[in-house]
């Protein structure tokens, strides 16, 4: 693979001074149409062998082009806020949105291509680079054009380049024990970061890999590729016009779902209620004094029908918790800054951190129940959304993150009688609104999104709980109990591995 990138390519320096110019223009012109259109964002990720000029190609591309639409970002060791949530955070928080450009040194790759010594747990690496590419393929299905740079020295380049900067005074300093150790093993780094690059030259995210040996070609071959790149995306129909149709999911022969199975309704008194309920709250909170709750973080997801309850549950929760420990995220329609980004990156910036608790009052499951039943995403949108679903939750759990998913089910009538109840009573009529009973007339549709949705996202690593909840006082209960059940059970196997 990188053959082509040690042969010696140059350009002369009055070619490379009558093309910059013209460059440079087409550039300024080509941003200017990408923020006017407005419908996709740019990620250039710059890569490659030490002092092959990331730096240089970053400065100069923001030189060429108007620094106000494009925002570049470093990435090292992680900090310690970084560390304490999934490793790919970091990397959510910083996505452009539609319309800019944003540089990454390393990106995502930064793991893999300066964290690895030879050693490292090789099933570790494999699974990072899997969860870059399902990245890249979610990001290239949500309209992120990923452009991938990997800047190339030969071994006798790289020599030659570590010797005449560590001779001079002046620039000495950039060279370190790190670029001498690259060097020292050469041949092995290379085969690990040719693997690296075969593994994830996607066909919508292909890596570019450019001799930079001279820096004039280096710098007209990168400019020149992100102009014709983002120029073609450009010139193809809009993302929506191009949504790739899927084949519908087919119900049961007998008509018979998911949920149309569970019990709804369960006898409890209030004051076994009250009883019960103090002694659970009791429970979590001593849960969340363990020592090693500094370890973990919780996200607890409430879904479910209006007027299920979920507002009532999680009220429970926070009255047993201290209020510095947890937050309560309500979601609603998106915002304008949020539709300028792929759908899960709202969810991403919420992550916890260790030691905290997040509740999400509504999710990211809008995507395949609202957003499918309203026809808000096409097919093939929200039928890639278990996966990528799966894939985000998957993550989490592996950082530490507890995933405590919770639907809450009532019957047709019951939430007939919570209407019409919030109706006549003064102090509840905010609760309802003209969208909530026309969403009634879909109540068919939502069981069916909801039963699939449940189907296919529930695993071992982030379950559901099906929580019946006619009886309001008996679904709290239950919502309590999984949740402390669930916590306990981390809890334990972190002690075990102490």
């Amino acid at each position: 693979m990188f053959e082509s990138a040690e042969l010696g390519h140059c350009i002369d320096k009055q070619t490379y001074r009558d093309e910059e110019g013209k460059l440079r223009e087409a550039l300024l012109n080509i941003q200017y149409a990408l923020k006017e259109r407005n419908e996709f964002p740019v990620v250039i990720i710059l890569g490659g062998v030490p002092t092959a000029g990331r730096g240089e190609m970053a400065n100069l591309l923001t030189e060429w082009m108007d620094p106000r639409y494009l925002r570049t970002d470093a990435f090292g060791a992680p900090n310690d806020e970084e560390a304490a949530r999934p490793p790919f955070w970091r990397f959510w928080r910083v996505l452009p949105p539609k319309g800019r450009i944003g540089i990454l040194f390393g990106g995502w790759y930064a793991d893999p291509f300066w964290g690895w010594d030879g050693e490292q747990d090789a099933a570790r690496i494999d699974r990072r680079i899997e969860r870059i590419v399902r990245l890249e393929k979610m990001l290239a299905d949500e309209g992120v054009l990923v452009l991938k740079f990997w800047l190339h020295l030969s071994r006798g380049q790289l020599k030659d380049r570590l010797k005449k900067l560590a001779s001079d005074k002046k620039t000495a300093w950039r060279v370190t024990e790190s670029d001498q150790q690259f060097l020292k093993q050469y041949d092995r780094q290379i085969e690990h970061y040719r693997d690296l690059l075969m593994r994830t030259n996607l066909a919508d995210a292909p890596w570019r890999v450019v001799e930079a040996s001279d820096s004039n070609y280096r710098n007209l071959s990168v400019g020149r590729q992100v102009l014709e790149t983002i120029e073609h995306q450009l010139a193809r129909p809009s993302v929506k016009q191009r949504r790739v149709d899927a084949p519908p999911l087919v119900s049961s022969i007998d008509g018979v779902r998911l949920l149309d199975r569970l019990k709804l309704d369960y006898e409890l008194s209030k004051d076994d209620y009250k009883k019960q309920l103090e002694v659970l709250q009791g429970r979590l909170n001593g849960l969340s004094l363990h020592p090693k709750f500094a370890e973990l973080s919780v996200i607890t997801v409430f879904e479910g029908m209006d007027a299920a309850g979920k507002g009532g549950s999680i009220r429970r929760i926070t009255a047993a918790l201290d209020a510095r420990v947890y937050r309560v995220v309500p979601i609603a329609a998106p915002s304008e800054e949020e539709r300028a980004q792929p759908y899960l990156w709202r969810f991403w910036r919420h992550i916890p951190p260790h030691g905290h608790l997040t509740v999400f009052d509504r999710s990211w499951y809008g995507r395949v129940l609202v957003e499918r039943v309203e026809g808000f995403a096409a097919p093939a949108e929200w039928m890639r959304a278990y996966n990528e679903i799966n894939d985000f939750e998957d993550q989490l759990d592996d950082a530490n993150v507890i995933v405590v998913k919770f639907w809450l089910a009532i019957s047709n009538q019951e939430q007939l009688r919570r209407f019409e109840e919030r109706q006549a009573v003064e102090w509840k009529r905010f609760k309802i609104t003209d969208e909530d009973w026309r969403n009634r007339e879909k109540w068919e549709a939502y069981i069916e999104a909801a039963s699939d949705m449940i189907e296919r996202t529930s695993t071992p690593t982030a379950p559901w709980h099906l929580i019946a909840a006619n009886n309001k006082y008996h679904a709290r209960l239950q919502v309590m109990r999984h949740l402390c059940d669930a916590l306990e059970a981390r809890l334990k196997r972190k002690e075990k591995k102490a």
